[in-house]
């Protein structure tokens, strides 16, 4: 999984656990490893919602402030409203990896 060199150090910690993704198909798999900078996660849970279903803990859990600025970041394939269709990857950091 790619993530914005501002948010690595946060996701190898631990910090943000969670990413919303605007993929056609999921570019991951539940139990697949990936290496994140000098880290490595591994997915937990992958669910297919719209963006409307996104939480204030999910904000949280992936790093951002807020809504808009979550929307903006995962928007870099295309615009997200509140009825476009977000994969939710929930994740944690593999222990031993960074």
């Amino acid at each position: 999984m790619q993530f914005s060199r501002e948010l690595r150090d946060g996701v190898a910690a631990g910090d943000i656990t969670v990413s919303i993704r605007l993929w056609q198909r999921p570019q991951v798999k539940v139990g697949g490893r990936y290496t994140v900078g000098f880290a490595t996660v591994e997915v937990d849970s992958i669910e297919l919602m719209p963006f409307r279903d996104i939480t204030t803990g999910d904000v949280r859990r992936s790093g951002e402030p807020d809504r808009k600025t979550l929307r903006q970041r995962a928007a870099h394939a295309g615009p997200i409203d509140d009825d476009t269709l977000v994969y939710r990857i929930e994740f944690h950091p593999v222990e031993g990896t960074h």
